[in-house]
């Protein structure tokens, strides 16, 4: 006689403290595998996609598990509130021109991959938004973003969104990871940038660290200039609070019209707003520092936590429609990398990293940005300019203008 498989059920703080166990388990493994790191996979998709292979091949055979996730909306919501607190005009403004037009492009290129998901999808007689899911959802967006457009498109009629959404988001960090560096250092040689290279002018130097004065980029993303104060986390956690709160009912009111977003965009919204009023006013005494630190707390946990629920089932029948669109989603965003954005930007040494940034951070994530901008000027110098608008961009804008594109999108294709 069969023996049935152990059924065993978590409550919120069991599953909260898997949760930590699977974000040490990724942070443990990248430091002692070289190659994770250099592609810049983050801690949380490492050990959450581990963990969830380990359930998948114990499951209905010794045991299934059966979590309680309500931690896990709380935390998406929180960490999407600090990209709202980090959107300061402000920051826009140090960039000058250049960061205005590499936002526009990077948005550009976020609606053309879902215009290329969606028609690819039609083509193998797949519904639309499935399209989107592996356009600017997972590349654009990244796992984060995945992760919590998922359940909102599984209303929306897309079995196994939240999976499919996390796999193309994989696959993109690793391709912006293997594809970014190349491209720049191809940049640099064909039009003969060497000579513009600050390391031609300081040969034996050791460059100075490539980001951009008072400012810091981070594992997730986001920005802040350095220097700020961070002893006041109470005052962040409940700005943060009362933005979630705020955006809730705000969320609710647009959800009433019939119009389908996630849990986060209102929360967002109000947060963005918080963050420049209290940079002209100076009303709240915001601490962007502080909001990086509960957006990286709460993006590793959500991650890890959303990552061990995963149903990768759910992939067998979509594997190979599901290659072929990532596939030419990555043929599109290098061919706009190498060609458009470069040219764009000044057709110099600098946008030569930025379109190795570009590439990085359209196909995954900020931080994927980052590695591949180091790949670079550890070769043939130092950056500045580049790290201060990719930067800028890739951190919290295309995050914050792409919510609003995936949402538009999914209300129009539904």
């Amino acid at each position: 006689m069969n023996a049935l498989p152990i059924h065993i059920k978590m409550d919120v703080i069991q599953t909260l403290a898997l949760a930590a166990v699977v974000l040490m388990v990724g942070i443990s493994l990248k430091r002692r595998l070289s190659w994770l790191d250099r592609l810049n996979i983050p801690a949380a998709v490492i050990g959450g996609l581990l963990c969830s292979i380990v359930f998948l091949t114990l499951r209905d055979r010794v045991v299934n598990v059966e979590m309680d996730l309500t931690l896990r909306d709380l935390l998406m919501i929180a960490f999407f509130t600090t990209v709202g607190l980090n959107a300061s005009l402000q920051l826009i403004k140090r960039g000058g021109w250049q960061v205005l037009v590499f936002f526009g492009l990077a948005s550009l290129l976020a609606v053309v991959q879902n215009l290329v998901g969606i028609a690819l999808a039609r083509l193998f007689h797949l519904h639309p938004l499935l399209g989107i899911i592996a356009g600017s959802v997972s590349l654009t967006g990244g796992p984060a973003t995945s992760l919590a457009f998922g359940p909102t498109f599984e209303q929306l009629g897309i079995s196994g969104a939240t999976t499919l959404g996390l796999a193309s988001a994989t696959f993109g960090i690793t391709s912006g990871g293997l594809l970014g560096g190349p491209l720049g250092t191809r940049l640099v040689e064909r039009y003969r940038l060497l000579k513009h290279s600050p390391r031609m002018h300081a040969p034996s130097a050791v460059p100075a660290p490539p980001i951009a004065p008072e400012v810091s980029s981070v594992d997730n993303g986001s920005i802040y200039e350095e220097g700020a104060e961070k002893s006041d986390v109470l005052r962040s956690l409940m700005i943060v609070a009362i933005a979630m709160g705020i955006g809730s009912i705000i969320g609710k009111w647009i959800s009433a019209k019939g119009i389908v977003l996630p849990a986060y965009i209102g929360a967002m919204i109000v947060a963005a707003l918080f963050r420049n009023l209290d940079d002209r006013f100076k009303f709240i005494h915001l601490s962007p520092a502080n909001a990086e630190a509960i957006g990286n707390i709460s993006l590793s946990l959500f991650i890890s936590m959303a990552l061990m629920n995963l149903k990768l089932w759910e992939l067998v029948n979509l594997a190979l429609p599901l290659l072929v669109i990532l596939l030419a989603q990555v043929l599109i965003t290098v061919a706009v990398a190498y060609v458009v954005s470069f040219h764009l930007m000044g057709r110099d040494y600098e946008s030569a990293v930025m379109a190795s940034g570009f590439l990085g951070f359209m196909l995954g994530t900020a931080a994927n940005a980052i590695a591949c901008m180091d790949a670079l000027v550890e070769k043939f110098g130092a950056a500045p300019r580049a790290y201060l608008v990719v930067s800028i961009v890739g951190a919290f804008l295309i995050d914050f203008t792409n919510a609003l594109i995936i949402t538009t999108m999914a209300n129009l294709f539904k």
